[in-house]
C-alpha cells in the first residue's frame, strides 16, 4: 500500500513539474517572438545611385525621393523580417541636384522614356542565410542584383550593389541618354561615353516592436 502511495505521489509531482516547465517554455517562446519582431520606420528608406560618364568614368549621383514599401514581414532577425519585402519607385521622383534643372528631365525622357513600362522600378528584397539580393523589374525584365550590406547598429542597414544595364536589355536607353548628353559626356580624349554600370545604394531603418 505504501508503494502505491509513493508511486501516486511521484506521478503527481512529475505532472506538476512538467506543467510548470511547459508554461515557462510557452512564456519564453512568446517573449522571444515579441522581442524579435521588427517594423520599418516610416519614410526612413533612402535609395540612391551613381552612374558614370566619359572614358575616365566620372561619377554622377542621384536619388529617388519616393519609395513605396509593402509586404514587410516578421523574423527572428532584422534581415529575416526584410525577406520578401516588395518595393516600387516612381521614376518621376528622380532627383540629381542639378543646378541647371536640365539633367533630370533629360534622364526621364531619353533614358527611362525609351524603356518599356518604366513609370515604376519595382522589386523584391530577398534573404538567403546571410546573403541578400534584390530582384529588380525594369524595362519589362526582372533580374537579380546581389547586395553587400553593413550595419550602423542592430536596426540600421546599408546595402550596396551594382546594376549592369545590359542585363535588363537597356543598352538602347544608355545609347539614347549618351546621344542626348553627348557634349557633357565627352572626356579629355574626345570620346563621348555613358557607362552601362550603375552603383545602387539603399539605407533602411527598422525598429523593434
Amino acid at each position: 500500500m505504501k508503494n502505491l502511495k509513493l508511486i501516486a505521489l511521484s506521478l503527481l509531482l512529475l505532472a506538476n513539474f512538467s506543467c510548470n516547465n511547459a508554461n515557462k517554455s510557452t512564456e519564453t517562446e512568446s517573449e522571444v517572438v515579441v522581442e524579435n519582431n521588427f517594423s520599418l520606420v516610416e519614410d526612413s528608406t533612402k535609395v540612391s545611385f551613381v552612374a558614370y560618364k566619359t572614358t575616365e568614368k566620372v561619377p554622377v549621383g542621384g536619388q529617388f525621393t519616393k519609395i513605396n514599401i509593402s509586404n514587410f514581414g516578421q523574423g527572428a532577425t532584422a534581415l529575416e523580417a526584410m525577406n520578401g519585402t516588395e518595393f516600387s519607385i516612381p521614376v518621376s521622383s528622380l532627383f540629381t541636384n542639378d543646378a541647371t534643372g536640365t539633367r533630370d528631365p533629360k534622364i526621364l525622357e531619353f533614358f527611362f522614356g525609351v524603356m518599356e513600362n518604366t513609370e515604376l522600378i519595382s522589386g523584391v528584397f530577398k534573404v538567403e542565410g546571410s546573403k541578400c539580393s534584390i530582384d529588380v523589374t525594369l524595362n519589362g525584365s526582372t533580374q537579380n542584383i546581389p547586395l553587400e550590406y553593413s550595419t550602423v547598429n542592430d536596426t540600421q542597414f546599408i546595402f550596396d550593389g551594382v546594376m549592369n544595364l545590359e542585363d535588363w536589355d537597356a543598352l538602347d536607353a544608355v545609347s539614347s541618354i549618351n546621344k542626348a548628353c553627348e557634349a557633357l559626356h565627352t572626356g579629355k580624349d574626345g570620346v563621348s561615353k555613358t557607362w552601362s554600370e550603375v552603383a545602387v545604394h539603399a539605407e533602411v531603418l527598422l525598429e523593434k516592436k
